[in-house]
């Protein structure tokens, strides 16, 4: 099989990843506490499923949403992937769902019961195990496909993981965001909100600039409805070259 992956799926994992570990206090190296109870846990994972189109043998992936997981159960929670499923139809009437993710070091186990249950959707599933783990040394990025294969072991016929070859496919819109995200200069000592607070002054003194501009225009359209200003062949014979400016600004 072919695979392309598109990097929103990876932002999406990403952002996913991030946003449990915040809120539950974890850290990557798998120490945390969970509720304040300050004692030692597992390593925060999160599960979702993967979806895009599959042309013959090659497999794109476009998207991604999450889903539920109860880790007593080792399962997924089905009603709510159904309903997820049947939303992102109407959104996207030709993405199927090719499979799921989840974030480790390495495929477990218990992941191939989670991919068992899948199969009644799609009959070979594609599994996007991402690594949260920063490693600088490191020049491939963190992330690993899987099929399954059956094979047996012992005369006994089982389901594993099979590592596959994917690449990264992109549409414009992609490439011009994923280039911004890559271009962001880190604060010194700050953090990203010192660039947003710094990006909303400026368009804070633009819209201020303006709103005084149109004042001034509303003091004269006043004046004028009460006879004070009658030049207002004056102002139209100005008006051209200042949209003329005004154009030239945004090109």
């Amino acid at each position: 099989m072919t695979f392309k992956l598109h990097p929103l799926v990876i932002v999406n994992i990403s952002d996913h990843h991030t946003r449990v570990k915040a809120q539950t206090h974890h850290t990557d190296d798998g120490s945390g506490s969970s509720g304040g109870s300050g004692g030692a846990a597992t390593a925060v994972r999160v599960f979702g499923c993967v979806i895009g189109v599959q042309r013959g043998r090659t497999v794109e992936i476009f998207n991604s949403f999450e889903l539920l997981y109860d880790p007593l159960t080792h399962s997924l929670d089905r009603s709510f992937l159904e309903k997820k499923q049947e939303l992102y139809k109407k959104v996207f009437p030709n993405f199927y769902i090719l499979g799921w993710y989840s974030t480790g070091s390495e495929a477990q186990e218990s992941d191939l019961q989670i991919h068992k249950a899948l199969m009644d959707i799609n009959e070979s599933p594609v599994y996007v195990l991402l690594n949260p783990v920063i490693n600088h040394s490191q020049k491939d990025l963190p992330l690993t496909i899987y099929e399954s294969e059956l094979h047996i072991i012992d005369g006994i016929p089982q389901l594993i993981f099979v590592r596959s070859s994917y690449t990264i496919e992109t549409v414009e819109a992609e490439r011009i965001s994923v280039d911004h995200v890559a271009h962001l200069k880190p604060s010194d000592g700050g953090s990203a909100a010192t660039q947003l607070a710094a990006h909303l002054t400026g368009i804070h003194s633009a819209i201020k600039m303006l709103n005084s501009r149109i004042r001034i225009i509303h003091q004269y359209l006043v004046a004028m409805q009460k006879g004070r200003h009658t030049g207002l062949h004056l102002l139209f014979m100005c008006l051209p070259y200042s949209i003329l400016l005004f154009d030239g600004c945004f090109i």
